[in-house]
């Protein structure tokens, strides 16, 4: 039997993440994720991937400490040997309008979406490039493309990573490693799920499908960047939005 390949998605316990994980586990891969939220829970997330009879490390380590993170891929290494797939997803918001906007705000969405994504990376590339493949897959946002108001700190934060994911494809292209962005545009999220049916209206006025996507939508997107059906994809950013932005 062919060996597993694996893929490590950050923030992979719930939401867009999760669906990322699902659908590898449900291609074979075997499975990392990170948490921060010791109200997690990592029982059931081992039930769904053993049921799809792939193996899963779920570990606590937190994207913006270097150490964690370190021994967090070390740990992987001992267990599966490898890593093919990186999946950078974690990401926080602290939305203000940049007048009311503070510091910690602005900080703390870097660290976390951008930074983060930086520590995981570097600690991840030293064995992809040993083995001479793999296939990096950074979580950016079409508001990291067009901007948004009120978002200024999460903005940017997806714009650096575009310039991150570009910068990797060139660093390690020699090397047989990929590195795209996928920007979601409104996707169904249990945030999405308490607006109002005006503001959902208003939402769907700006998308040319008129609809938000689904968590799945992007999962596939993923997939396929993460597979060997899109190996001659790299540096790329690709919106998944509906047609919001063109």
């Amino acid at each position: 039997m062919e060996e597993r390949k694996v893929a490590f998605i950050t923030g992979g316990s719930r939401g867009i993440g999760k669906e990322v994980a699902l659908k590898f586990a449900d291609n074979g891969y075997n499975i990392v994720i990170n948490y921060v939220s010791d109200k997690t829970d990592t029982k059931g997330l081992e039930k769904e991937f053993t049921k799809r009879g792939v193996e899963a490390l779920i570990i606590k380590a937190d994207v913006t400490n270097t150490e964690q993170i370190e021994n967090l891929v070390k740990e992987v290494i001992e267990k599966f040997g490898k890593i093919d797939v990186l999946v950078n997803n974690a990401g926080v918001t602290k939305d203000n309008l940049l007048m009311r906007m503070s510091e910690e705000e602005f900080d703390k969405v870097v660290e976390v979406n951008l930074k983060g994504t930086f520590i995981v990376t570097k600690a991840v590339i030293k064995y992809m490039m040993k083995k001479r493949s793999g296939s990096i897959i950074n979580l950016s946002s079409v508001v990291g493309v067009a901007g948004n108001a009120g978002q200024a700190n999460y903005s940017a934060s997806k714009a650096g990573i575009i310039g991150f994911t570009k910068s990797v494809a060139k660093e390690l292209a020699s090397r047989n490693i990929r590195a795209n962005a996928v920007a979601p545009g409104f996707i169904e999220t249990d945030m999405t799920a308490v607006l109002s049916d005006s503001v959902k209206e208003n939402i769907h006025n700006q998308i040319p499908l008129k609809r938000m996507g689904s968590a799945k939508e992007v999962a596939n997107l993923i997939y396929f960047l993460g597979s060997d059906e899109s190996s001659y994809i790299t540096g790329q950013t690709i919106n998944i939005d509906g047609g919001m932005l063109m």
